[in-house]
This record gives structure tokens, C-alpha cells and sequence, in this order.
């Protein structure tokens, strides 16, 4: 793999620290996140350095926004119990306040997730990941793609990020070959990783994950989601050249993300 390419806006040093943050902190992350990944989740934030938390019992989840350092809302199946520990979580970040990441989950077609997820845009999250068509929906210029997939390029949905983070105050990150990550004024592509993540039940899920655990190391959101993605593309392209398939791939992306130093980062991360 290249080095790094030239950046406008970060050096391979800043994303290097703000991994060294993460290990020397080990981020409380409070997880809302589904059933579908939770496992998974849970491991690849123990793999990065983080202390990962699945507390969504609504008279549990207000209070422990309150002492996380970071809070992920996932919406891959949001129940009505699960719903009323968001809705407490997130107005408890707000107060806070802590920093929380929306993952807006197959938003689109399926109309109860969709209208909680607009007003969520509307509650200030500091981060919003998504696949391109999830994106689209939530800045009102799509319609959503085909469940949990995009069935729109990243390429399509860079003017949405942008309104959209404009419109909502969040850095907006779109997930593909490249992913693309704004906060309205500045825009980073971060390249690498690996197809196989596609593979892997919960590989964008845990993501997520990851940009919550980035956000409490550096007071630039924005660079913490491009620092998110550099390493999980960084573990995720070191993984592929180990597996086998998706199986042995799943292991090995866990091994990888605990062995990449911030040196390792800084000398593969590809940011244009």
C-alpha cells in the first residue's frame, strides 16, 4: 500500500495521536446498538482499546449517556423499548454533554425507522455514518436502497453529505470504496480497506462503533471520524491478506485492529 497522500487538512501525525489517545484513554462507549451485531461490536471496540457498553433498558440508558465518553445510536432494529432508551440516551448525551454517533440503519423504505431517524438528525448527534443511499434519505434527496444496502454510489451522495451536515451540525461520513467524511467546509475521501468487510455481518455496524470510541480523543470531530475510518480501512486491508475468506477474515480483522499501532496508521493511512 502507499503512504499517505497529501491531506489539505491532516497529517499522518494527527491521526497517529488520536489513536495513541484512544489506547491511553480507553473510551467508554455506551452502545444502542442491534441484536444482529452486538457481539461483534462489542469485540472490535475491545480490539481497538475501547471499553464497549450495550446498555438500551430505557430507565438504564439516560443515566449511563451521562458517564460514557461516546454514545452510539444504531437503528438496525429499533423495538419500542429500544426506541424509548434512545430517545433517553440522546437527550441525557445532550445535557451531558457526550458525544454520540447516529448510524441511521436501512432508513428509507421502513417508515418507523425512518421517522425516528429524522428526528434524531434534528437532535444535534455529532457524527452521522451511513452507506450513500442512507445518507440520501436523511438530507431528503433519496429514497433509500435495497435494506441494510446502498444502491447509490458515494459519488451521488456528496452533495447530500454536505447539505446534510450543514443542516444537522454533524460531521457526516459516507461509507464505499472510498469513504467520504464532512463537516460541510472541509471534505476528506480515506481510501484502502477491503470487500470483505461487506461480508461480515456487522462491519459498517461496528464502524459506528469505532467513530464514537475516536470522538472524546481530539476536540475536531472531524478529524476523529477521518482517524475512525483511516484505521478501520488500515485493519481491514491488513486482514485481507491473511484470510481465507469471510470467515477467517472476521478473526483476523479483530487481530488486526488490536495490532495496528499508531505508527502503523500513520504510515498507511491514504487520505485524499
Amino acid at each position: 500500500m502507499d503512504h499517505m497522500a497529501p491531506s489539505t487538512y491532516f497529517s499522518p501525525g494527527e491521526l497517529a495521536d488520536a489513536l495513541g489517545a484512544l489506547r491511553a484513554s480507553t473510551p467508554l462507549v455506551h452502545c444502542l446498538t442491534n441484536t444482529v451485531v452486538t457481539n461483534f461490536t462489542a469485540n472490535v471496540l475491545l480490539a481497538a482499546g475501547a471499553s464497549p457498553a450495550m446498555v438500551d433498558v430505557p430507565g438504564e440508558a439516560g443515566g449511563f449517556a451521562e458517564v460514557a465518553s461516546a454514545v452510539l445510536v444504531n437503528l438496525g432494529n429499533p423495538g419500542a423499548e429500544q426506541r424509548a432508551a434512545i430517545t433517553a440516551a440522546v437527550a441525557a448525551a445532550s445535557t451531558a454533554p457526550t458525544p454520540w454517533v447516529l448510524d441511521p440503519v436501512a432508513v428509507g423504505s421502513l417508515t418507523v425507522r425512518t421517522e425516528f431517524a429524522f428526528g434524531l438528525r434534528d437532535a444535534r448527534p455529532t457524527v452521522i455514518r451511513g452507506n450513500p443511499s442512507e445518507i440520501m434519505v436523511l438530507a431528503g434527496t433519496g429514497a433509500g436502497g435495497r435494506g441494510v444496502e446502498a444502491t447509490d454510489s458515494v459519488h451521488a451522495a456528496a452533495e447530500a453529505a454536505i447539505s446534510l451536515s450543514l443542516r444537522s451540525a454533524a460531521v457526516v461520513a459516507v461509507s464505499g470504496p472510498a469513504d467520504l467524511i464532512t463537516d460541510g467546509r472541509r471534505t476528506v475521501h480515506v481510501h484502502g480497506g477491503s470487500e470483505l468487510l461487506t461480508k461480515v455481518t456487522g462491519g459498517g455496524c461496528a464502524l459506528g462503533a469505532i467513530c464514537a470510541a475516536f470522538l472524546p480523543t481530539t476536540s475536531d470531530p472531524l478529524l476523529t471520524t477521518v482517524a475512525a475510518h483511516a484505521f478501520y480501512s488500515a485493519a481491514a486491508e491488513r486482514a485481507a491478506t491473511t484470510s481465507r475468506g469471510p470467515g477467517s477474515f472476521a478473526m483476523d480483522f479483530i487481530d488486526a485492529l488490536h495490532a495496528l499501532s499508531p505508527a502503523d496508521l500513520a504510515a498507511t493511512a491514504v487520505l485524499s
